[in-house]
């Protein structure tokens, strides 16, 4: 445990001095992941939807803010969708515009949570992010999740729906009356997007309630009650609502869930209850009782090497002529 925790420190050191160069870093392959997924799933409009292209937006995100990255990801979005159909487009203006309402209204320090829910939806373990946010974020994060959760319901519904929403039909205004049908029902219709979206939010809340209570191992309660009451809820939900081959997918995600979310918990609030203390103290007005919990670090040790019996180049050994010419003895009495 002291090995790990001096790589902990070590790591946080690191990050420190080098937090101007790491933070674009970052950025950048956050960037690179969520255009690569769009482009992957709806990269309808060939110009665009390539790796150079990619490439190219993922460096530019990574010395702008995290906000110019969702900017700059809806467009790519639009137009592909453009491509497939201008219905379709027309429908994911309207979502978005209502999106970025809601998120600039209550959550607009939180781009990077809207960016990887989705990112995390499409690499099958989406519930680490209300865990996560509940631990690391306040309420308000809440609506940053609800955001990117609507958005890749609405995409994967999109790409699901490809075949009709980009064929053609009698009329032109059956078409566009088609496509618009289709569409919206992924938003109004979609009772999966409702399940999970309600369930995840209700579980960031829960962890964000129980982790602020003044209890011992509060984090890791939250982390294990809130994971329960998803997976229980989640599957639950699926039973009631018919929809099948869920269960695994749920059981396996909300595992790499809890062990995401313990690996934040050691590197964000890693404390040593065996030295709890307990203060008090008054002023004029109040009696104040104070539970102070130190933090579980370990500092590294200085190690020193030295070497007995080398050669220095600034102090010699001297032989026995020349010791006792310096002391100024006979050389037989040092036999």
């Amino acid at each position: 445990m002291t090995t790990i925790l001096e790589w902990k420190e070590r790591a946080i050191h690191f990050y420190g001095r080098n937090e101007v160069y790491l933070t674009p870093i970052v950025k950048f392959i956050v960037a690179l992941v969520a255009f690569t997924i769009i482009n992957d799933r709806i990269g309808y409009m060939e110009r665009i939807s390539s790796m150079p292209v990619a490439l190219v937006l993922a460096l530019l995100c990574s010395v702008l803010s995290v906000n110019v990255m969702i900017v700059l990801a809806t467009l790519l979005i639009l137009l592909d969708l453009y491509a497939l159909s201008l219905e379709v487009c027309l429908v994911a203006i309207l979502l978005f515009l209502l999106i970025y309402l809601v998120y600039f209204r209550f959550a607009p320090r939180h781009g990077y949570d809207v960016l990887l829910t989705p990112v995390l939806f499409h690499l099958n373990i989406p519930y680490v992010m209300p865990v996560g946010m509940g631990l690391l974020r306040g309420a308000y994060s809440v609506f940053a999740l609800v955001c990117g959760s609507v958005v890749y319901f609405f995409l994967d519904g999109v790409h699901e729906n490809a075949a009709v929403l980009g064929g053609s039909v009698e009329t032109a205004e059956e078409e566009a009356v088609s496509m618009i049908a289709v569409v919206l029902n992924q938003l109004v219709g979609n009772r999966e997007m409702y399940l999970v979206t309600g369930m995840m939010c209700a579980t960031l809340l829960i962890v964000h309630v129980i982790r602020r209570m003044s209890i011992e191992n509060s984090w890791q309660i939250a982390i294990v009650s809130g994971l329960l009451f998803q997976t229980i809820g989640l599957i639950a939900g699926y039973m009631l609502l018919g929809i099948e081959g869920r269960t695994i997918g749920v059981l396996i995600g909300n595992v790499a869930a809890g062990v995401i979310s313990f690996f934040l918990q050691f590197l964000f609030f890693n404390l040593d209850y065996s030295r709890t203390e307990r203060l008090q103290f008054e002023d004029d007005e109040y009696y104040y009782y104070v539970k102070a919990v130190p933090k579980a670090a370990v500092a590294g040790a200085n190690k020193q090497v030295k070497r007995f019996g080398g050669r220095d180049e600034r102090k010699e050994r001297l032989t026995k002529q020349q010791f006792a010419e310096e002391m100024d003895i006979d050389e037989d009495l040092l036999d």
